[in-house]
């Protein structure tokens, strides 16, 4: 089979667009798509870290570099728990809250574009065969043979 004929090709070729789109959109405001994603995470009463890193699927050493990253440049400030120091919790300041608006306005204008180039029926498909790659690429199990690892 042919390394660019295959699903999972088509999908990091196709993501990889258009994280590039809005990795070029993000840098023109002063930010990154990795970090937009994040900063559309964190809510007005704030967020705590965990919770940021589960809706993001971030890896933990990648966040607390993106955060860090935020911090420095003014969107965010992080809070402890008085109960727990463990606890952090991650608030947007106002010039995060202006990145954050910018952030999730390109997103949906992106998506309101996308929308426009495809039929509902497309529309309809498309989601119910990414759900479908999702669902299966969570239950698949590689059978190796023993033999060919060695």
């Amino acid at each position: 089979m042919s390394q660019n004929k295959t699903i999972d090709y088509f999908l990091k070729a196709a993501w990889q667009s258009v994280a590039n789109k809005y990795n070029n959109i993000a840098t023109q405001y002063g930010f990154t798509q990795a970090a937009g994603y994040i900063l559309i995470n964190i809510h007005r009463e704030g967020t705590p870290v965990s919770q940021i890193a589960n809706s993001t699927g971030v890896k933990t050493t990648s966040l607390s570099r993106v955060l860090t990253n935020l911090e420095s440049l003014g969107f965010i400030y992080r809070e402890s728990s008085a109960v727990d120091k463990r606890s952090v919790k991650v608030f947007l300041t106002p010039l995060g809250m202006e990145k954050r608006k910018i952030a999730k306005d390109v997103v949906k204008g992106f998506n309101e574009f996308l929308e426009t180039q495809f039929s509902e029926k497309e529309r309809k498909l498309l989601g119910d065969m990414l759900l479908k790659i999702n669902n299966l690429a969570n239950a698949y199990e590689p059978q190796v043979d023993i033999e060919e690892k060695r």
